[in-house]
């Protein structure tokens, strides 16, 4: 007969040393792809964040709970060499005092958020979802993308994102919410919630209690939210409520101040009565309360990373996620224990609520991944199919005053599709790669309507400029291949990029029939005067440029519509 779950955790706890118990609290990031042979540098960058050189020894000797992974650390160089880190990780976990499996995680959102790239399955962010309004879009994308993470050994998800976005220079949210409307964002929440449980991964609304509504980024510093109580009720409150009323399995706090709900000044994630007063007994939630990266900035401004992790367990949190200096954490707790600070009845109720999500998750009962058969299992016929259909439905057309969609081919005169495209591929440490300009031209070839690609990269320098206009066909260059057909140009967040405006209005200039793709904010139209043809596309993900291609040559009609207020 099949043990209790209640029952199955009070007897793990009941074995558990107080080493044992403090281990299960922390989520902790670990070098390289291999859990005991990692490359020279990769043990040097372990012993300085961990103080071993193995991740397998890392996991014996914090009796970890749990860990993150991130592209920058390489664990996520090919699906085979992920697959066996997590075979390897689970392996070294059975192998503990008490064995208990492992939560691993990575911020897998999709859109600008994306921790694995090809050969498994791209979707459209979580504004290109918010543009689609259909709920069903949210959990399919959530259904397949858990789908994939388990295949790869990775049972959780630091997604959705639940933070409704209402302020247009956010530099950290933007399009990772679905939205700036309370209850579009709670019924797309609740949806991904429901695909992730669909496939049996661990999901993590975040950011609580709400990052939306801020112009800075609490990576580099410390946000202050100036809503009311009211008002963080009315705006950010619904999309958590949705969350847990859906009985979402972890929520991740923010690095932010909201002096309306606690006047301490101490950033949400150390703060007692937002975490306990308002998370936990407000809304009633008893599952598990995960930290934002104790690396970022803004928890660390007001106190040392000694007291970080002390003080967060003192607030309601459950889990410690990426500390600076794993020993030092790992210490100051034990110590904080010991010296009478926190008592083990509290440790006690956090590992608690970690076990029983492990149990009720089947964590106990999963054999490893297989990294020879992984790459099957991603990016099938069927998950791409459901990508298009997504992607389909949130293409946004903002403005058609010349009625120059769809667009047609013209003898000799390919279309020119050139501007926004991050440098080398990659759009920074913690965002999706991709090539948009070269996948919108070759879907747009694909098509039957002849494109050449010219990406521009991030932020064109005037040689940049000048030979977009050129390739556009400027009337002081001729015998230019490209030149005389119609001109695509993509923006990434060209409101707060001069460089971006610079090459719109010279493309402008040349007088060729024009159309703007907002790949990333939909608010770069109000910043580009003259721009008659524009539209939205939340994402640069291939299945973003394929769905865009498919507009561009009338093959698909846009439905989608804007989740956010735009300036007139």
């Amino acid at each position: 007969m099949a043990q209790d779950p209640d029952t199955r955790v009070r007897a793990l706890l009941a074995r558990m040393c107080l080493e044992d118990k403090v281990g299960q609290l922390f989520v902790s990031r670990v070098h390289g792809g291999d859990t005991e042979h990692p490359s020279p540098a990769e043990a040097a960058e372990n012993r300085k964040a961990l103080g071993v050189a193995t991740a397998a020894e890392a996991v014996a000797r914090y009796r970890l709970g749990g860990v993150v992974y991130f592209g920058w650390t390489g664990n996520l160089d090919s699906p085979e060499r992920t697959a066996a880190l997590s075979a390897g990780l689970q392996r070294a976990a059975r192998l503990l005092p008490v064995p208990v499996p492992l939560l691993i995680a990575t911020d897998q959102e999709q859109g600008s958020v994306v921790r694995i790239g090809p050969p498994a399955t791209g979707f459209p962010g979580a504004m290109a979802l918010g543009a689609s309004g259909r709920p069903e879009d949210a959990r399919s994308a959530a259904r397949v993308t858990g789908t994939e993470l388990a295949a790869l050994g990775i049972n959780q998800d630091y997604a959705p994102v639940a933070d409704v976005n209402l302020d247009p220079a956010n530099p950290v949210i933007g399009t990772r919410s679905f939205g700036g409307e309370p209850s579009a964002v709670a019924a797309l929440t609740a949806a991904q919630v429901q695909g992730f449980h669909d496939a049996g991964t661990v999901c993590t609304a975040k950011h609580f209690p709400g990052h939306g509504d801020t112009s800075a980024d609490s990576h580099t510093g410390l946000p202050v939210i100036g809503h009311s109580r009211a008002e963080w009720e009315r705006v950010d409150l619904p999309p958590f409520a949705a969350a847990v009323r859906h009985g979402v399995d972890s929520v991740m706090t923010a690095h932010i101040v909201v002096p309306a709900l606690d006047p301490s000044g101490d950033p949400a994630t150390l703060s007692r009565p937002i975490i306990t007063g308002l998370l936990r007994r407000h809304l009633g939630y008893d599952g598990v309360v995960v930290t934002d990266s104790l690396t970022m900035a803004g928890v660390r401004t007001r106190y040392g990373d000694d007291r970080v992790p002390v003080l967060a367990l003192k607030a309601g949190a459950d889990q410690l996620l990426d500390p600076p200096g794993l020993a030092l954490a790992y210490r100051s707790v034990l110590h904080a224990v010991r010296d009478g600070e926190l008592t083990e009845s509290r440790i006690d109720a956090s590992v608690t609520r970690v076990l029983r999500l492990k149990v009720r998750r089947g964590l106990f009962e999963r054999r490893p991944p297989d990294p020879a058969s992984v790459r099957r299992l991603l990016g099938t016929p069927a998950h791409l199919a459901v990508a298009d259909t997504v992607a389909d439905h949130s293409i946004t057309l903002l403005r058609n005053d010349d009625r120059a969609l769809p667009l047609t081919a013209a003898a000799g005169r390919p279309v020119l599709v050139t501007g926004w495209e991050p440098v080398g591929g990659s759009a920074g440490i913690g965002t999706a790669a991709g090539q948009p300009v070269r996948e919108l031209a070759a879907a747009l070839s694909a098509l039957g309507l002849p494109a050449r690609a010219l990406p521009t990269g991030p932020a064109p320098d005037a040689a940049a400029v000048a030979r977009a206009t050129r390739a556009a066909g400027d009337t002081g260059v001729t015998g230019d291949a490209g030149g005389g057909g119609a001109v695509v140009v993509l923006t990434g967040s060209a409101a707060g990029d001069a460089a971006q405006r610079r090459l719109v209005a010279a493309l402008l200039a040349t007088g060729r029939p024009m159309v703007q793709i907002a790949v990333r904010d939909p608010y770069d139209l109000a910043r580009l005067p003259g721009v008659r043809t524009a539209l939205a596309t939340y994402s640069w993900s291939p299945a973003s440029m394929r769905a865009a291609a498919r507009v561009l040559a009338g093959r698909t009609t846009p439905t989608g519509r804007p989740p956010v207020t735009l300036p007139d």
